[in-house]
């Protein structure tokens, strides 16, 4: 075995992956640019920690169960005017995680509350953050089911622990009782503790609708809205948009007598 061999192999026992991938590349570099043995150090070192980086964001994104990955840059502001950009940007700096504050994305389907939901949620794993996606129907049937096996604490208590909890699609469907009193323990025993970020398509006077009671939404917002910044997605839905335009695409396809037998 050469003395290369036996370095590589030393690197991968400690773990040093990147390290022992490039350490050989680096070396000839270094000889080429005349770089000190610290210099060439600090290289193979900077190299491993990104690395370990993107081993960890990739292993948090993983954890989070993202439906679909989405960023707050891809995000089409030009297509929903009325949006607060400036608000979003800020946001996406992370600073309400470190405050334990909530962000509510309010507005009809298809306007791209979910793609902010997620774009969020992408930037505090990049951060290092602890983060989880949910459907807000998906969510209560978990708590339903760990009450059920007499687990509902211990869960609760996992949420807790999170640095960001994503709720999407609450309201889509009406709740029953137990899911809407499940949700209201769930909000209460995140208040202060860990950031929700909650999508719904109904506006809070319906609130009472979705929960099926009056007094628990009017506990849930409290709680929810205490520390929190809402954004209002208002605009034409992107899927509406896509529909129109494919349809427009065929038409523009059809040969000339089919175009003249629609009209």
């Amino acid at each position: 075995m050469t003395e290369t061999e036996r370095l590589k192999g030393n690197l991968e026992q400690m773990g040093l992956k990147r390290m022992a991938g490039t350490f050989e590349t680096e070396a000839e570099r270094a000889a080429q640019l005349k770089t000190s043995y610290s210099g060439y150090l600090g290289r193979l070192i900077e190299e491993e920690l990104l690395a370990k980086t993107e081993r960890s964001v990739n292993h948090r994104l993983k954890k989070a169960h993202f439906p679909y990955l989405k960023t707050v840059e891809g995000f089409n502001y030009g297509f929903q005017p009325t949006l607060n950009e400036v608000l979003v940007r800020e946001l996406a700096e992370l600073a309400f995680l470190g405050r334990s504050e909530n962000v509510v994305l309010i507005g009809p389907p298809g306007v791209g509350k979910t793609h902010l939901a997620i774009g969020l949620g992408v930037k505090a794993c990049a951060a290092r953050k602890r983060v989880r996606f949910y459907s807000a129907m998906e969510l209560l049937d978990e708590l339903l089911a760990a009450l059920a096996t007499r687990n509902l604490v211990e869960r609760l208590e996992g949420f807790s622990r999170l640095d960001l909890l994503i709720i999407d699609e609450l309201g889509y469907l009406p709740m029953d009782k137990p899911r809407a009193n499940l949700c209201f323990q769930l909000v209460s025993r995140c208040y202060e503790q860990t950031s929700l970020v909650v999508t719904s398509n109904k506006a809070f006077n319906q609130w009472g609708e979705v929960f099926g009671d009056e007094v628990i939404a009017g506990a849930i917002l409290d709680r929810l809205l205490h520390h929190s910044h809402i954004i209002a997605v208002q605009g034409e839905s992107y899927r509406m948009r896509d529909k129109r335009t494919k349809g427009v695409d065929r038409t523009a396809k059809l040969p000339d007598n089919q175009q003249a037998e629609n009209r």
